[in-house]
């Protein structure tokens, strides 16, 4: 069941999953702002705003803006429209493929290839309907509604663009989903970062002394931008994904002023050409880790081409902290990807990646251990495979452990199997993103093994009071503490600072005290006072796994583990600048609340969320 937009309009409504708004908002702050909100409710819906505005400029735009659309656990079934674990078992069955061994295999293994038969795009040469206007003059990309979703941003992104690009000789295609500043009329930044494809053929073209061409397309089915972020490796072609699990080839035409093809049914296209010896400062941006991204230098495309439908809807996606429209986009990666995983993964059962962990910063496992530090090879199995290099903490277990996606369960069952001697902590590759480690893109690494029980006899949780009696004692940087799972030998204690200095360079006698406390203690984590709610169990877990690299912020002592999850500056050797929240504008939330478009959500739930601070 592919959808164009016009059909995705019409079949959101048909379930009830759609809001359309006719009241005029900005692109500046409002629209975002709003849909940051509405991805946060358990009952959001997508959103549909048919009358943007530029209030700067007092432009109204005439081509609606579309978000949210993967913003729940319904709308992905509905837009996938096959049984997830179905993709899944599809996807194994083909990487297991075998000869067959009887006449009931030869049938189910030639249906299986006949399965394939989509997976390759048709390429046609005539027109698509992305090419019903074509404007090669004039050009000016504020013509269309592009959004600025954070008041610090660098300007107006594209968040929602299939990104095209090819190789030098043409063999090879990619399909990515990058962010896209807005420098003027005719010129993007293109945000892709150095482990990406697009950057491997843009050192192609660059050493060949030749522009580089690239196409962004915006809108038509859905799922062409969900396989543009798919994990696949070099050299495969996202669209391929596209047809196998549409069970319909792909459709592309070609673009008008540069050679690349493009899906025929989306609803804008920007053509163009980047000039490999041009870098511009690009950013900052509020990102998906929820702060903003530094300025740092990077491709320029020069647009040549704008074409489009006769009535386009312009996609965008939000992010910032979590949960938005990406927890969904990665559910659906990591469901349909484990088999792969599991090919360089020997007795990995299954994984699960928090929304709240940012996907890279936290990730747990289920493994089937079969010979000592089975763990611990999967571990660096993990950070050696394609996108999970990316990954900063994981978690493993043995095949007891529950769901994974039931918290509080698993924290359970990890922390009566934690010990201090557990822990790997080694160091590689990082997100182009990650801010909390001392150098661009490499950084600290931490494993867990949580798979033999501990016997700690002598161990008792003190209530928070009792305990803060003694560490507000023997640590004057303390301003107060919460305990989690305190049913447990390792209970997580929480402790909010006000910091004055290192908090991991503590003198002999400041630890000693801790040590002191050993029974009534296990792993304490340390936050700043004045950006997080002790009580907020979601949001601690989102900047704790964000704040620390850790080899720099983990310390071991003999029996207890401390974490620095607080800012850092040069008092922790941190030399790179520590960039800010991503926080709705107060004055903007009560605009949107007077119009009417907030209702039901009060002053709890911007707290919950961190929407404001």
């Amino acid at each position: 069941m592919a959808l164009d937009s016009k059909q995705l309009i019409a079949f959101l409504q048909e379930y009830n999953e759609l809001t359309i708004i006719d009241t005029p908002l900005d692109i500046y702050l409002e629209i975002p702002q709003l849909a940051y909100i509405e991805v946060k409710k358990p009952d959001s819906k997508a959103l549909l705003f048919t009358r943007p505005i530029c209030k700067k400029s007092g432009k109204e735009f005439d081509i609606p803006v579309l978000m949210n659309v993967f913003g729940s656990h319904k709308r992905l079934e509905l837009l996938i429209n096959k049984p997830i674990p179905k993709i899944a078992h599809s996807l194994q069955s083909l990487l297991h493929l075998s000869p067959p061994k009887c006449v009931k295999q030869i049938f189910h293994k030639l249906k299986e290839l006949y399965a394939l038969r989509s997976v390759f795009p048709k390429y046609i040469k005539k027109k698509g309907l992305c090419q019903e206007i074509i404007k090669t003059r004039n050009l000016n990309l504020f013509d269309l509604p592009i959004l600025t979703t954070w008041e610090l941003d660098g300007g107006a992104f594209i968040t929602m663009g299939q990104v095209y690009t090819q190789s030098l000789d043409g063999t090879q295609k990619n399909l990515g989903m990058y962010r896209l500043q807005v420098y003027d009329e005719t010129h993007l930044g293109l945000h892709w970062q150095i482990h990406k494809d697009s950057q491997h053929f843009f050192h192609e073209y660059k050493k060949a002394n030749k522009k580089m061409p690239v196409s962004i397309a915006l809108g038509g089915d859905p799922l062409y931008i969900w396989c543009g972020q798919a994990p696949l490796p070099l050299g495969i072609f996202e669209l391929m994904l596209y047809g196998f699990i549409r069970g319909k080839k792909p459709v592309l035409c070609p673009c008008i002023t540069n050679p690349l093809f493009v899906p025929y049914d989306v609803d804008i296209v920007i053509e163009g050409w980047v000039d490999t010896t041009q870098m511009r400062d690009e950013g900052p941006f509020g990102d998906h880790t929820g702060f903003y991204t530094p300025i740092e230098p990077y491709p320029v495309l020069e647009v040549s081409a704008i074409t489009m439908r006769q009535k386009p809807i312009f996609p965008a996606t939000i992010v910032g902290k979590p949960p938005l429209e990406d927890k969904y986009m990665g559910y659906l990666t990591e469901r349909v990807f484990l088999p792969l995983l599991q090919t360089t993964a020997h007795g990995l059962l299954d994984y699960h990646m928090p929304e709240n962990g940012v996907f890279h910063n936290l990730i747990f496992a289920k493994i089937k251990p079969e010979y000592p530090s089975h763990s611990k090879q999967i571990m660096h199995a993990f950070w050696g495979v394609g996108q999970m290099s990316f990954v900063k903490h994981a978690i493993f277990t043995d095949e007891n452990v529950s769901d994974l996606q039931d918290y509080q369960a698993f924290g359970s069952y990890v922390l009566h199997r934690f010990s201090p001697q557990s822990l790997l902590i080694t160091e590689g590759i990082c997100d182009a993103l990650d801010h909390s480690s001392p150098d661009f893109a490499h950084g600290g690494k931490l494993g867990v093994e949580a798979i033999t029980p501990v016997d700690k006899p002598n161990f008792y949780a003190l209530t928070d009071k009792a305990l803060w009696e003694h560490i507000g004692a023997i640590f004057s940087q303390a301003v107060g503490l919460k305990q989690y799972f305190t049913h447990t030998p390792n209970p997580i204690c929480i402790i909010s600072v006000d910091k004055k200095s290192n908090l991991l360079n503590a003198t002999k006698e400041t630890i000693q005290a801790f040590e002191n406390l050993h029974n009534h203690l296990s792993i304490i984590i340390f936050v700043d006072s004045h950006k997080n709610q002790l009580d907020n169990p979601y949001m601690l877990t989102w900047r704790i796994v964000n704040n620390i690299d850790a080899k720099r912020d983990i310390l071991i002592t003999q029996n207890l583990v401390f974490v620095d999850a607080t800012d850092k500056g040069k008092i922790d050797g941190h030399l790179r600048e520590w960039p800010l929240d991503t926080n709705c504008n107060a004055q903007v939330i009560e605009t949107l609340r007077q119009k009417g478009l907030l209702k039901g959500i009060d002053e709890a739930f911007l707290e919950r969320f961190g929407i404001l601070h």
